[in-house]
């Protein structure tokens, strides 16, 4: 199934693109660090619109078009805040409910609805959360809670993962009411601009910071790219719901780099949790 190879290429880049920003930009503030990926993207996506046609657009895409624009705007910046905070193994497997938000989002704007094995899957998912954040010093059944609502990343990224299951759904039809890249392209293109210019002018921001690192630049800003162009062909070819589920096992990859670029602790365990909400996501995916 050519969606499932796309989604599983959109998580690779994606978790990459995470790592990638954690490691060589941390130490900016939180702005810059969002800009990065923004900014050294932009020349991919307004080079591939310049050989898109464009397509006959009727109310419905500019709707979710102008609708799509803050939703990743506030997305990506608590996206990036939540991995700025926290460890990326306590923060990316919270992005394992945004297929469980979807089942309700899909359900209102798509009209995609779930099953018993749906609820399977959510429960799962959940499970997964608690694992997660299981410590075994703390021998309370309440712990894992506790830590998620002590983590700020944690239950930011919990946000993020609803933001997500709106911006998703919103999108494909956006898509299915123009074309898959003339979508993706143009809306990126404005986003990035958007952001950029108007962290920049706001002074959240500083043009100087991003000369400083091309070499990095670059290869985030390529990583961003092949995200979006993946997860673009991906989504389209199956219900959104589906899509998001396999996109999800980033999660693995994302507690796999926090290990060996981050040497973040209790990994066995955080894999554990990771690894169960994944398996959550894969049976709404096969079964719900």
């Amino acid at each position: 199934m050519l969606w499932v190879l796309l989604s599983l290429l959109s998580a690779l880049a994606s978790a990459s693109q995470d790592a990638w920003t954690k490691k060589f930009f941390s130490h900016l503030n939180t702005y810059e660090m969002l800009i990065y990926p923004l900014l050294y993207s932009l020349p991919f996506f307004i080079v591939m619109l310049g050989f898109v046609p464009v397509p006959e657009l009727d109310r419905i895409f500019f709707w979710c078009w102008g609708i799509s624009l803050p939703l990743n705007a506030i997305s990506s910046l608590l996206y990036i805040r939540a991995i700025k905070l926290s460890p990326l193994s306590l923060t990316l497997p919270y992005m394992a409910f945004t297929p469980v938000f979807m089942i309700g989002t899909g359900m209102i704007v798509l009209g995609e609805s779930p099953s018993a094995w749906g609820v399977g899957g959510i429960l799962t998912t959940c499970l997964g959360g608690y694992v997660l954040n299981v410590d075994p010093r703390r021998r309370s059944l309440l712990a894992p809670f506790k830590a998620l609502a002590r983590e700020p990343g944690s239950w930011t990224m919990l946000i993020v993962a609803f933001l997500y299951s709106l911006a998703a759904v919103v999108g494909k039809k956006g898509i299915l009411h123009s074309s898959p890249l003339f979508f993706t392209m143009s809306f990126f293109v404005a986003l990035n601009l958007i952001v950029t210019c108007g962290l920049v002018a706001s002074g959240k921001a500083r043009w100087a910071t991003f000369k400083k690192y091309p070499l990095q630049g670059g290869l985030v800003g390529l990583l961003m790219f092949l995200h979006a162009l993946f997860h673009t062909y991906a989504i389209v070819m199956v219900k959104a719901v589906y899509m998001i589920a396999v996109k999800r096992t980033s999660i693995l990859w994302g507690v796999a780099y926090g290990y060996l670029l981050f040497k973040e602790e209790r990994i066995v365990i955080r894999f554990g949790g990771a690894l169960c909400m994944v398996v959550g996501a894969l049976i709404i995916m096969f079964k719900g």
